[in-house]
C-alpha cells in the first residue's frame, strides 16, 4: 500500500511539470460534461512565451466556424527578447487541431443541445503543446453554492479523519 502512495505522488509531480496553464474559473463557472484534447497551431515566439509561462486562459473560449475549432481570447504575452522584425499579437485567434469526427460531435452538441466549449488547461505532451477543452454547461448561482458547500464538507471530513 505504501508503494501505491509513493507512485501516485510521483505521477502528480510529473503532471505538474508538464502543465503550462490552468483555467481555474472554468470548474467554478461550468459543469463539465466531456473533455477533449486538441493540438494548437502556434508561432515560434508563442512557444518561447509558453516555456516562460506567460499565458492566461481565464478569459478565453472556443468557437466552431466553417468546420474548424478556434481559440479566442487566450492571452500569450510576448517576451521582451523577441526578434525586432516580429510584431506579435498577444490575443490572436489560434486554430485548434482536432479530428473531423471530434469536430462534428462538438458541432452537434454546441448547436443542438446548447453546450459551450471552454479551455481547461494547456500542457506539454512530448514536445507538442496540447489544449484540454471541455463540453460544458453554465452553472446557475444555486449550483455554484452547492458545489462550494460540498467542497467545504469534503475538507472538513478530511480534517476530522486526520485527527482520529
Amino acid at each position: 500500500m505504501g508503494i501505491d502512495i509513493i507512485l501516485h505522488g510521483m505521477n502528480n509531480k510529473q503532471k505538474s511539470d508538464t502543465t503550462i496553464a490552468v483555467n481555474r474559473k472554468a470548474l467554478h463557472e461550468y459543469s463539465i460534461e466531456e473533455r477533449f484534447e486538441a493540438g494548437i497551431a502556434l508561432e515560434g515566439w508563442e512557444v518561447k512565451s509558453l516555456r516562460a509561462g506567460k499565458i492566461q486562459l481565464d478569459q478565453s473560449y472556443v468557437i466552431l466556424k466553417n468546420g474548424e475549432a478556434w481559440l479566442l481570447g487566450g492571452l500569450i504575452t510576448p517576451l521582451q527578447t523577441a526578434s525586432t522584425h516580429i510584431h506579435p499579437d498577444p490575443t490572436r485567434t489560434r486554430k485548434l487541431l482536432l479530428h473531423q469526427r471530434e469536430i462534428s460531435k462538438l458541432i452537434g452538441n454546441v448547436e443542438r443541445k446548447g453546450y459551450t466549449l471552454i479551455p481547461l488547461s494547456l500542457y506539454w505532451k512530448g514536445n507538442r503543446v496540447k489544449l484540454a477543452i471541455a463540453l460544458a454547461k453554465g452553472k446557475k448561482q444555486h449550483d455554484k453554492r452547492a458545489t462550494e458547500k460540498e467542497r467545504d464538507w469534503q475538507r472538513q471530513k478530511q480534517r476530522i479523519l486526520k485527527q482520529l
